[in-house]
């Protein structure tokens, strides 16, 4: 305990206010006096490394490489994913990997290597282990991709406690990376220290904070020789600290780019995959689970607000959407829709009739969303407090005793939810609400926050978790709490309503959180650096396998200018979420507030929005198919394209359509990087060929969207019903596209079908492609571009 601790409570209490400013330092002494008591001192510590090479035992896709104070194990996986773990790590169990590990592949054998080192040989990747214990991931043509040097542990001298790591890993000089989590200051990751630990900022956040909510130990790294991902299953705090190489004047003289993991402790183990970017995304979503399907209605637009305050203003808020001609899919109440701050319950003197409200939206189309947060108000007499201590579902302290927090409702416990009878506990809670009429869920606060007037803002690190039977403490549950909150929620909906689709968004998440749904921004900034934040965020979760995000439109916390509403509202209304959304404390957000330019504007980009809809629906099913998210970096398909891997003002919207946002004020023109082929813009026609860095036009009415030519794209029509939009191929070309004809919200798998775009003599042909031949599409078909030609 330092002594600006206690000068910081001194302040909390009479600043904060109230209660709840005594709260929160009591909150941080218990904080700091159980960790005093409960973690263990690490004292006198020891390094050790492997040491060389001693032995190997053969195994199924690999084996076990044994160094004289070390072993490793080495498996390729028949899904050609290399896993390798020390100390006899296994790749389960594992909060990130859905359902049992792919086989290993019979074919990759270890077999002796030079310089007394070892191999494995498969078909799409050839690992090496030194005598010394580096290991080497090529390509099938021995291109090397990553060298990852021998790791170093520190352990407690005595014996006991979690062992620290590092290890240090080399990759081409012209490598570029991307990934670990959320990250404001993506999407390309520069030189710096990335921290591993969930966090919430306590405020409003830009490009240069970090860490943010939701932190992933996966990398994608993008180099000229391929593209490969990394995943370190350690669930414990650490950092990344990356640095980019350099290519010097010839050969020999580059310096090669460096990745530096330290973990505080967890296994060290690791998976590969090596591809393109699209074969590993879809292997990453094969080891990680398929991403949960939206309903319908949840890729429309969203309206929140934290401040909404009564049936009566949502309801003048529908009608405001409705008298101007806006769509609106779903309004979304914050926590100021409970009885005091009281998860799962309902303030009826603001909300009386919240069921009959639910059932009045969803007629007209509107769907009521949920806010959930984990904190428990720790009071007898409160329906889910009485319940869970009945069950003995609260996370307990070394003691034994249940760890207190605080937050909006008080003095608060929290579900330890890393214990699968918790979690079926706190699924069946979802009850209530679905019987109020909610259809969908928005997990907030869950890194898990806790305020505190100093030191971290979650739970103690000593308290104790039941890890799915394993027991630990908060160092390792920290990260994956909002995880298994998740799943709880997801699953738990899955019961009380099977017949659709669960909603489920959250916060805070890590690994595989897109097996129970997606998550936003959270507080993002309002200003011009939160709107380029937000698409950082977007393209960065996706390449970390997390398809669904989007941010708060407008910034969290503050009164956007008309100009930086506009454009960051069309920048959303080509993310998965749309959803415009701000603090009790922030400006109106509704589009209307912002003069009648700006309405009229945001109106086109609420009908695009709608009219996309089919083909949203496309990238949802294909993204749970294949892995492959819904934005895509310009360089998805061409990585090898060193002016793409440096764009990060741009973004592929499926393989289709080229968006480049305003992210700048006062722009009318902007250039952008478009890759090889034709592109259509699609307001002017105008085409342009890649690749290139093109100038076009844009106006306060729209951002820049180009379609690919030959592209075929499933619309809405101006009937409501699927027609196919259908961008020319160039002269001696051809194109297609898909169309996933979804019912909505139940768990049918529609087909997936495909169409095919050619030139015939000197008009475009479009055919629905069956294996038993080519037929006519059931859709009405609209050719653009062919002025071109």
């Amino acid at each position: 305990m330092e002594g600006r601790d206690l000068v910081r409570s001194v302040r909390a209490v009479g600043s904060a206010g109230a209660a709840q400013g005594v709260r929160t330092v009591r909150a941080a002494w218990r904080r700091w006096r159980a960790d005093a008591k409960g973690l263990p001192s690490r004292g006198a510590e020891r390094a050790r490394v492997p040491g060389p090479v001693r032995g190997v035992e053969p195994g199924p896709g690999g084996g076990i490489v044994r160094f004289t104070r070390s072993d490793l194990r080495i498996t390729v996986a028949v899904n050609g994913a290399v896993f390798w773990g020390w100390d006899g790590a296994a790749p389960e169990p594992s909060y990130a990997l859905a359902g049992r590990c792919p086989e290993p592949d019979p074919r990759a054998v270890l077999e002796p290597d030079k310089d007394g080192g070892w191999r494995v040989v498969a078909e799409r990747v050839t690992v090496t282990v030194s005598r010394h214990g580096a290991v080497e991931v090529c390509t099938p043509g021995g291109v090397p991709l990553r060298r990852t040097l021998p790791p170093r542990w520190w352990e407690p001298a005595g014996g006991g406690g979690a062992a620290r790591w590092m290890q240090r890993s080399e990759v081409a000089a012209d490598a570029r990376f991307f990934g670990l989590g959320g990250r404001a200051s993506g999407p390309r990751l520069r030189d710096g220290t990335y921290r591993l630990w969930n966090t919430d900022p306590g405020r409003s956040f830009g490009p240069g904070d970090d860490p943010l909510y939701i932190t992933m130990p996966v990398e994608l790294v993008v180099a000229d020789a391929g593209t490969h991902l990394v995943f370190h299953d350690s669930s414990w705090d650490g950092s990344v600290t990356l640095r980019e190489g350099a290519e010097g004047a010839g050969s020999g003289h580059d310096r090669a780019g460096t990745v530096e993991l330290r973990m505080d402790g967890g296994p060290l183990r690791c998976w590969v995959v090596v591809g393109t970017p699209a074969r590993v995304l879809q292997v990453w979503a094969s080891l990680t689970g398929a991403a949960a399907l939206p309903p319908a209605w949840a890729l429309g637009h969203h309206h929140a607000r934290w401040g909404f305050g009564s049936e009566q203003e949502v309801r003048r808020i529908v009608t405001g959407y409705h008298e101007h001609g806006l769509p609106l899919d779903a309004v979304h109440l914050d926590i100021d829709h409970y009885d005091e701050h009281q998860v799962f319950t309902v303030d009826h003197d603001r909300f009386p009739k919240l069921p009959v409200l639910a059932e009045e939206l969803r007629r007209d189309g509107i769907r009521l969303v949920s806010i959930v947060d984990p904190a428990v108000r720790a009071e007898r007499g409160n329906a889910v407090y009485d319940s869970g201590t009945a069950e003995d579902v609260f996370v307990r302290d070394a003691a034994g005793r249940v760890v207190r927090g605080v937050l909006w409702p008080g003095e608060t416990v929290f579900p330890d939810f890393t214990d699968a009878r918790v979690r079926r506990w706190w699924g069946g809670l979802y009850e209530e609400r679905l019987a109020h009429g909610f259809a969908g869920f928005w997990h907030d606060v869950n890194e898990p926050t806790s305020f505190t007037a100093f030191g971290e803002s979650t739970l103690p690190r000593s308290a104790r978790h039941a890890l799915d039977g394993r027991g630990g403490d908060h160092r390792e549950a920290h990260n994956v709490y909002a995880l298994c909150m998740a799943r709880a929620g997801y699953e738990g909906l899955r019961g009380l309503a099977p017949e659709e689709r669960p909603f489920v968004f959250s916060r805070s998440g890590w690994a595989g959180m897109q097996r129970y749904g997606g998550t936003w921004s959270g507080d993002v900034a309002t200003g011009w650096p939160g709107l380029r934040a937000s698409l950082s965020l977007v393209l960065g979760l996706g390449l970390c396998g997390v398809p669904y995000s989007g941010p708060d439109v407008g910034g969290f916390d503050g009164s956007p200018s008309p100009e930086l509403y506009l454009r960051w509202f069309q920048l959303a209304a080509y993310l998965p979420l749309f959803r415009t959304h701000a603090s009790l404390r922030a400006g109106r957000r509704e589009p209307w507030e912002f003069g009648p330019e700006v309405l009229e504007h945001a109106r086109v980009a609420l009908v695009e929005r709608r009219r996309l809809l089919p083909y949203f629906m496309a990238l949802a099913h294909l993204a749970r198919r294949t892995g492959a998210p819904y934005v895509r970096p310009v360089w998805w398909g061409a990585p090898e394209d060193r002016a793409l891997r440096d764009c990060e003002d741009a973004f592929l919207l499926g393989d289709s359509l080229l968006v480049a946002p305003v992210l700048t004020p006062g722009t009318e023109r902007r250039a952008v990087r478009v890759p090889r082929g034709r592109w259509y813009d699609t307001a002017t026609g105008r085409t342009y060929e890649g690749p290139a860095r093109v100038l076009v036009d844009a106006p306060a009415s729209r951002i820049p969207v180009l379609a690919r030519a030959g592209a075929v794209i499933p619309v809405r029509g101006a009937d409501g019903g699927l027609e196919l939009e259908v961008w020319a191929p160039a002269r001696g070309r051809t194109g297609g596209g898909l169309v996933v004809p979804d019912t909505g919200e139940g768990w049918d798998e529609p087909e997936i079908e495909r169409y095919g775009v050619r030139w015939e003599g000197r008009r475009v042909v479009v055919e629905r492609e069956r294996e038993d031949g080519a037929g006519v599409p059931p859709y009405p078909v609209r050719i653009r571009g062919l002025e071109e030609h």
